[in-house]
């Protein structure tokens, strides 16, 4: 069975958490206990409806306060696939926040309350399902029961996000619009009859369809993790280079080659378990035997000789900034891609992305923390990365703070 990772964005009050909290309800993924408790805290609420919303919003920060915080990840299941959801905060001062939960997604729910239409964090919720090339947009347009469950606005809110579409990059993005009401579960799992007008799929409809794009299907990138050598009489000849794969597929019988030296050889075995299981795809930890030796140490990587990528000293990047010390050029720190922790130095800032009003400053002095921009390094060392466009599972790294070992921004290759 497979999982179908989602990331959910809105505004504040946008109903997420109900909307979480309905998904769960209808896919009868709450125990009988919860519901109950859920009913006696919605009275002691003096509500006349069960708050699903209580469901997801679990820190004693976010009752009082009313809004979402943090990422938290919640699990369900239907008899086709196993579900995981990334319930992001929608304010923008949580940026970094978005797209940590939004790095491994295959599918974004963007909701709009139907009352006020787009807003700024629909915009970079949008952008930022863009700038991680999520494929699988979901713009839910929620409360539709405070609007009457108007097909004219529904219309109108659709229109307004199209416009977005000439000023966000989105190559190859499926973006489906489901008019939708959270609080009453309209559309979420069958069709409404308060919304006679809509022929198209419900929401989990909509999540059951969708066909993710497999990492195996991507070209091959194994980093090695370790070089395998017992020293025992027995295994006195054995070597093999141990690592989880990237991207992509290995079978016994392939050529292969080491960067950054650039030698060939053929796969004599791929083990796991001990096991010659001749063949492994993305995910899977394994070891792998060539027919030659070479010589291979830590922070290689083993590549389809005919589908190879570079080893990158200087790179160009979008990156994320996470700490509140900001990051300007000639600073230092570590970049971590895979398994790989080189020096890095910031060449150049080359441009910043006004997260607010999605204004593209030139030539920032700085960026700061929940900031967007495109980045120059140089690295002390090499890395072995791909485009993020052209392979996400290869094309991503973090930048750490030298001094307190903090992950202080993330990177994606242009």
């Amino acid at each position: 069975m497979d999982i179908l990772r989602i990331a959910t964005a809105g505004s504040v009050d946008d109903g997420k958490s109900t909307l979480i909290g309905r998904l769960l309800f209808e896919t009868q993924s709450i125990t009988k206990d919860k519901i109950e408790a859920l009913k006696a805290a919605s009275q002691r609420k003096g509500l006349d409806f069960t708050d699903l919303s209580l469901l997801t919003d679990g820190l004693i920060a976010e009752r009082e306060q009313g809004i979402t915080i943090d990422v938290a990840h919640i699990y369900f299941n239907t008899p086709s696939r196993k579900y995981i959801i990334a319930d992001t905060p929608g304010h923008f001062e949580y940026t970094r926040n978005m797209v940590t939960g939004a790095s491994n997604a295959a599918v974004s729910i963007i909701l709009i309350d139907a009352r006020n239409g787009l807003s700024d964090q629909t915009k970079r919720h949008f952008f930022i399902s863009s700038l991680l090339q999520i494929k699988n947009v979901i713009v839910a347009v929620n409360k539709m029961d405070l609007v009457q469950y108007s097909q004219a606005r529904f219309e109108e809110i659709k229109s307004d996000f199209q416009s977005l579409l000439g000023t966000i990059e989105n190559k190859n993005t499926d973006i489906t619009f489901i008019p939708i009401s959270s609080l009453y579960g309209e559309n979420i799992t069958t069709l409404s009859k308060e919304t006679s007008w809509y022929s198209g799929p419900t929401l989990l409809e909509k999540l059951e369809s969708i066909k993710l794009d497999l990492a195996n299907e991507l070209p091959f990138r194994f980093p090695v993790q370790h070089v395998i050598r017992p020293k025992t009489e027995e295994f006195h000849d054995f070597r093999a280079y141990a690592g989880k794969i990237a991207s992509g597929t290995v079978n016994v019988g392939d050529t292969v080659s080491v960067l950054p030296s650039g030698q060939s050889s053929k796969v004599l075995a791929v083990l796991k378990n001990n096991e010659n299981v001749g063949t492994a795809s993305a995910g899977e930890s394994i070891s792998i035997q060539l027919e030659t030796d070479i010589d291979i140490s830590r922070g290689n990587m083993l590549l389809h000789t005919e589908n190879q990528t570079n080893s990158l000293k200087n790179i160009k990047a979008q990156v994320c900034w996470m700490d509140s010390q900001s990051l300007s050029p000639g600073k230092t720190y570590l970049l971590q891609h895979g398994v790989n922790t080189v020096k890095t130095k910031v060449n150049l800032i080359i441009s910043g992305l006004d997260i607010k009003s999605l204004e593209t400053i030139e030539n920032p002095s700085e960026i700061v923390i929940n900031q967007i921009g495109t980045v120059e390094f140089k690295l002390s060392s090499p890395i072995f990365a791909d485009v993020y466009n052209d392979n996400p599972a290869n094309g991503s790294f973090i930048i750490i703070d030298e001094g307190s070992k903090n992950t202080v921004g993330v990177g994606f290759v242009n």
